[in-house]
C-alpha cells in the first residue's frame, strides 16, 4: 500500500465496510460531504451465540453488500459511472468479511475503470475526526492522541500525519469492549453487553464492591482487563448485587482508561486533542473520565457522533479521500489482511 500514482479525485467516493458484523456503504463527495450512508447490523444473527460468528458474518456481508451499495448510490443521486474511486476496508478484521468487501469494491473499480484504495480499518477510525464539518470544535491538527476503545481494539495511538502512526500502548489481554461483554455475560445480560451493563450500573453503587483497577498509575499506557473480569466473577459468586458490581466494573474501567490517557498525553505533549473512537466511546462514564483527563492536560476531548465512532463506511470513504488526495492508491491484487498494524502503513 502507499504507491503514488498521481491519480487525482474527480468524483464521489464509494466506501465499503465489512470487517466484522456491520455491513456498511457510503458515498462521499470529494470535499468530504456525506451524500449517502447506510449500515446494516447483524446483531440478531449473532445474539444467540453470545458473540460474532465469522462464517455467519461473511455470508451476511455477501448477501447484503451489493444491494446496500446500490441503495447508497441511489440515495446520493448518482450511478456507479459517476464515481471517482472506490475505498474498501481491507484489514484488520475477520478475513471472510474483508474478502467480501474488498472483492466487491475491486469489482466496481474494474467495471468502471476507477482507482481502488485498500483502507486500514484502524486508520479509518484515526482519521474520522478530520472529516470536514463533523465536529463543532473543528478538525484536530496533527499530532493528536487517538484512544480506540471497542470490542476488538484498545489502543493509544499518536496520530502524527497521514500514514504516520505511533502506538503508545495497547491491551495485554482483552479489548475493553470485550471486557464489557464478558462482564455483562457473567451478570446474565444479553449480548452485546455494553449498553445493558451501563443501564444496570446506573441503578448500583460502585462503592459497595471493591474491584481492582489494573495497571492504574503504572508507567506507560498499556491496558489489562482479564483480571478485572475475574474479579467481577468472584464478586458475583460472593453475593454482590448485580447493580453494584456493574457500577463498580464501569467505574474501574473509566478510571483505568482516564489514567492510561493521562500517561499517553505525557508521552505526546504536543498533542492538539484527545480523539475517542470505538463502541465503548458511547459509555457516559468513560466519556466523562476521558474528558477530565484531557481537560487536566489542557486539550479538548473530541468524540465523533456515535454512529461514526462505531464501524461505518463514512470513515472508510473519508480515509480513501485522504489517501487519494495524497496520490495514494492500491493495486487490484492487494490482499486483505486479518492483521494489519498501523505501523506498517505507508504515508504520503
Amino acid at each position: 500500500m502507499g504507491a503514488k500514482d498521481g491519480i487525482g479525485l474527480h468524483g464521489p467516493v464509494l466506501g465499503l465496510e465489512s470487517s466484522c458484523d456491520e455491513t456498511a456503504a457510503a458515498v462521499l463527495a470529494p470535499d468530504g460531504a456525506i451524500l449517502a450512508e447506510a449500515v446494516l447490523s447483524q446483531e440478531k444473527e449473532h445474539a444467540a451465540f453470545g458473540g460474532v460468528v465469522p462464517e455467519i458474518a461473511a455470508r451476511a456481508h455477501l448477501a447484503a453488500l451489493p444491494g446496500l451499495a446500490e441503495t447508497v448510490l441511489r440515495r446520493a443521486g448518482i450511478r456507479a459511472g459517476d464515481l471517482g474511486a472506490v475505498a474498501a476496508t481491507s484489514g484488520p478484521g475477520l478475513i471472510g468479511g474483508l474478502i467480501v468487501g474488498a472483492c466487491f469494491g475491486k469489482g466496481v473499480a474494474i467495471a468502471q475503470g476507477l482507482p481502488f484504495v485498500a483502507v486500514n480499518h484502524l486508520e479509518a477510525h484515526a482519521l474520522t475526526a478530520r472529516l470536514p464539518g463533523l465536529l463543532p470544535e473543528g478538525a484536530p491538527g496533527f499530532p493528536y492522541l487517538l484512544l480506540l476503545v471497542s470490542g476488538g481494539h484498545c489502543q493509544c495511538v499518536a496520530v502524527e500525519g497521514l500514514g504516520h502512526y505511533r502506538r503508545l500502548g495497547t491491551t495485554l489481554d482483552d479489548a475493553v469492549g470485550e471486557a464489557f461483554d464478558k462482564a455483562a455475560k457473567l451478570m446474565g445480560l444479553p449480548w452485546p453487553g455494553g449498553p445493558h451493563l451501563e443501564r444496570l450500573a446506573a441503578q448500583g453503587d460502585a462503592r459497595l464492591v471493591p474491584l481492582p483497577r489494573p495497571l492504574l498509575g503504572r508507567p506507560g499506557c498499556d491496558f489489562s482487563f482479564s483480571g478485572l473480569k475475574t474479579a467481577v466473577a468472584r464478586a458475583l459468586a460472593q453475593g454482590g448485587r448485580r447493580e453494584d458490581v456493574a457500577a463498580a466494573f464501569q467505574a474501574s474501567v473509566a478510571a483505568v482508561l482516564a489514567d492510561r490517557a493521562k500517561h499517553a498525553l505525557a508521552m505526546l505533549p504536543q498533542a492538539s486533542a484527545v480523539v475517542v473512537a470505538g463502541g465503548v466511546a458511547a459509555n457516559g462514564a468513560v466519556r466523562a473520565a476521558l474528558a477530565g483527563a484531557a481537560a487536566a492536560a489542557g486539550v479538548p476531548m473530541l468524540a465523533p457522533p456515535l454512529r461514526y465512532c462505531t464501524d461505518n463506511a463514512v470513515m472508510v470513504a473519508w480515509a480513501g479521500i485522504e489517501r487519494l488526495r495524497a496520490g495514494l492508491t492500491d493495486p487490484l491484487d492487494h490482499s486483505p489482511r486479518p492483521r494489519w498494524p498501523l505501523a506498517e502503513l505507508a504515508g504520503a
